[in-house]
């Protein structure tokens, strides 16, 4: 599969999952840079693998007002930086974000009724309020990425609207089923796909070198799926948004 194809159109699980293996070293990559660049590791780290620990352990879902601040300087380093929004993320008090991450946790699988919920913070829009859940119920919700979004078609330019948003992941979810009937492994998300494609994405500007190893899947784009050897064998073989 040629780089310029684009990740959304294969099928194919082995792809997918050799790309999601990839992410890590794509963040490193983007993370080498200047400035707010190198802060991008440690913010990533803490959003993909300390916060949902964090949001699920408690009896009731929802972020506090210092993660959300966390949240939204993670949401600005790896994106567009817009200084102002992280103002009003913190302008919103303790009890208000508590209660109304509280609410919009507890209004899923309604992802749309969740989004609308959080929007009402200050500072918050779709895509911020998509990360908070993504970080919450990665299982139901894929946080809206430019790079994501922008890796699907039908859906360029990125509009920060709630309709967009529910458009966006309408296709992750659809492409989520998809890789889960033709993957024996079936634990694929829509946070696992969205990473994904924000991975295709920014290594192909970034580092395309990464992506080298997909050059020899060109043909088989929506074919018969490739079969990889799982990750342990081939160790043991060797302006609101």
């Amino acid at each position: 599969m040629p780089m310029d194809a684009g990740l959304f159109s294969c099928s194919d699980p082995a792809v997918w999952r050799g790309v999601h293996e990839k992410y890590w070293a794509v963040v490193e990559a983007k993370s080498s840079g200047k400035g707010k660049a190198g802060k991008l590791l440690a913010l990533d780290k803490w959003y993909q693998e300390e916060l949902p620990k964090q949001i699920t352990a408690r009896t009731q879902r929802h972020v506090t007002r210092d993660e959300l601040s966390k949240l939204m300087e993670w949401k600005l380093t790896r994106g567009k930086f817009r200084p102002r929004l992280q103002q009003l993320i913190g302008s919103n008090s303790e009890e208000v974000v508590q209660s109304c991450s509280i609410k919009a946790f507890g209004l899923l699988p309604d992802v749309q009724a969740a989004i609308l919920e959080l929007s009402t913070l200050k500072g918050m829009g779709p895509a911020t309020a998509s990360a908070v859940l993504a970080a919450g119920a990665g299982e139901e919700v894929a946080f809206m990425a430019d790079e994501s979004v922008e890796s699907i078609p039908e859906l360029r330019p990125v509009q920060y609207t709630a309709k967009h948003y529910s458009l966006y992941l309408d296709k992750i979810t659809q492409k989520t089923k998809t890789l889960n009937t033709v993957d024996s492994q079936q634990d694929w998300t829509p946070h696992m796909v969205e990473l994904c494609l924000w991975t295709w994405a920014v290594a192909s500007k970034l580092q395309p070198s990464l992506l080298e190893e997909f050059n020899d899947l060109k043909h088989q784009t929506n074919q018969e799926p490739v079969k990889r050897p799982a990750a342990n064998d081939r160790a043991a073989k060797r302006q609101k948004t």
